[in-house]
């Protein structure tokens, strides 16, 4: 049997970097050009326009990232148990993965609770206008603060990804081993 995982490692790693890609893409330049739309209202509709056809390449994503997360788990749970250091990379990254979902599905809450509102009156796609309605106003601020939420907790989850690659070295293997044996004693 194979010891490769390329398909599983695939799916995790590209899943993560479409996932950050395409929020980072969206609060920088889709909610950014929403702002220089020349009718404000307008702006949310076509933000909210441009976050819905990219949601099913994003759930995509998500998904992709969850199987391939979860493959390598059941590929790597011998090492994940008995070496020092990736049993805790495994669980933090689990619970960051777990907070850039909720944090995602939420922005897309707020999103589509904008979107059903109609022509709503604003600066950009997370800035209210003097004039927005107080409930779309406080989507607004909640989705302003979101927009770069998703990107840092998905970097995190890149980061900590680049790390238990470095953990798999031989010599990485062999000390993390030595130490969790130590530890058990």
């Amino acid at each position: 049997m194979s010891s490769r995982n390329t398909l599983i490692r695939s799916m995790h790693d590209l899943g993560a970097a479409a996932w950050l890609g395409g929020s980072l893409m969206g609060a920088v330049a889709l909610n950014g050009a929403a702002s220089d739309v020349e009718n404000p209202d307008e702006r949310v509709r076509i933000a909210a326009d441009g976050w819905a056809r990219w949601s099913p390449v994003s759930a995509a994503a998500i998904g992709a990232h969850l199987i391939g997360g979860a493959g390598l788990i059941l590929a790597n749970r011998d090492r994940v148990m008995n070496q020092s250091g990736v049993t805790s990379n495994t669980v933090i990254k689990s619970l960051v993965t777990v907070a850039a979902a909720a944090t995602t599905a939420y922005s897309g809450f707020l999103g589509a609770k904008l979107a059903a509102s109609g022509g709503t009156h604003a600066e950009g796609a997370t800035e209210p206008a003097a004039d927005t309605p107080d409930e779309l106003a406080s989507a607004q601020s909640r989705l302003r603060a979101l927009q770069w939420a998703i990107p840092v907790l998905t970097a995190v989850i890149v980061v900590m990804g680049a790390q238990q690659g470095e953990q798999q070295r031989p010599g990485e293997i062999l000390d993390g081993r030595r130490k969790k044996a130590e530890q058990r004693r």
